[in-house]
């Protein structure tokens, strides 16, 4: 039998705790919540520890960026439109603080039926058994119709289509992201995967119209990042499309000889995938910059990051 005598840990060396660097201490703890107070004092009680400093940080480099009149950037998915983020959305290109929204093909359907009538998010698993998924008429007519018009005019699928809206004066273009965009002169680039979307099954789909307006917004988008020095790039629950868009586009505008060594990039989602921790938080950043991941409900995280932009620029 292998024999391990018992070490003698009475020549252990100690050190003062006065002597020992610590990570965190009680300046950065949180402070209890008073009934009353405002939002601003909520901001002030968070712990400035982890992910409430990294959500402060995100914050104040949004804020940075408006003041000095850098760009703010907002890419995301269909589920921000599906848990009701549109008003918020809005409102911050209202104010100025978004300058340019990059969408999947997804947002498209969910926005414009918003527009439409309000609603929106079919439920799948009721209606694939029967083949009657995806095939919403006025939904696909109307944004295939808006890709061809996009593709002979060179306006870019995203402009295309809030025109079609606004021209349609539906009664919710107020919280429609594509709507108000065209209202307020802002680009909206969608970024399209052909046979992801459910506008690609209808009949009146056109795989060169909506493929050339989706490369027009494509070329938009490399425009605007190869202008993101000192800027925020913030990915909304997109987890694949969206952050291969932004990688190709940063590799492109720093090729041209564009500098990207001062920007901010946030992901923010429910769980952290490889592909925007990757391409959004970590390569583009490994430059100069900072990148972050904001993990948590798009319904809960992205109020409160709106509101706490707010607060710093008002």
């Amino acid at each position: 039998m292998t024999d391990f005598p018992k070490l003698d840990v009475s020549r252990l060396k100690t050190r003062s705790i006065h002597d020992r660097k610590s990570k965190v201490d009680r300046s950065g703890f949180a402070a209890p919540w008073k009934k009353g107070g405002l939002f601003s004092d909520y901001l002030a009680s968070l712990p400035g520890i982890l992910a409430a400093d990294d959500f402060i940080s995100v914050a104040d480099a949004v804020a940075a960026a408006v003041r000095n009149d850098h760009l703010v950037m907002l890419g995301m998915g269909g589920h921000a439109i599906k848990v009701g983020l549109s008003p918020l959305i809005v409102d911050l290109m209202e104010r100025g603080v978004i300058k340019l929204i990059a969408v999947n093909g997804s947002v498209m359907v969910h926005d414009t039926e918003v527009a439409m009538v309000g609603a929106t998010s079919e439920d799948v698993a009721a209606s694939l058994g029967d083949g009657s998924f995806g095939v919403t008429g006025e939904t696909n007519s109307l944004i295939n119709k808006a890709a061809r018009k996009a593709a002979e005019s060179g306006l870019g699928l995203g402009r295309a289509l809030g025109l079609a809206l606004l021209e349609k004066e539906f009664p919710y273009n107020k919280d429609s992201v594509f709507a108000s965009a065209a209202r307020l002169g802002i680009p909206v680039t969608v970024h399209m995967a052909l046979g992801t979307d459910v506008y690609h099954i209808h009949p009146e789909a056109d795989g060169a119209a909506l493929g050339k307006a989706s490369l027009d917004d494509f070329q938009t988008f490399c425009s605007a990042v190869s202008q993101l020095e000192k800027g925020v790039y913030i990915n909304l629950g997109s987890a694949v499309i969206l952050p291969e868009v932004f990688l190709k586009a940063v590799t492109l505008v720093r090729n041209l000889g564009y500098s990207l060594n001062d920007i901010t990039t946030v992901n923010m989602d429910f769980i952290r995938h490889y592909r925007p921790q990757t391409n959004v938080v970590s390569r583009p950043t490994a430059e100069g910059g900072r990148g972050f991941s904001l993990v948590g409900h798009h319904e809960l995280m992205f109020p409160l990051l709106c509101a706490a932009v707010i607060e710093r620029i008002a």
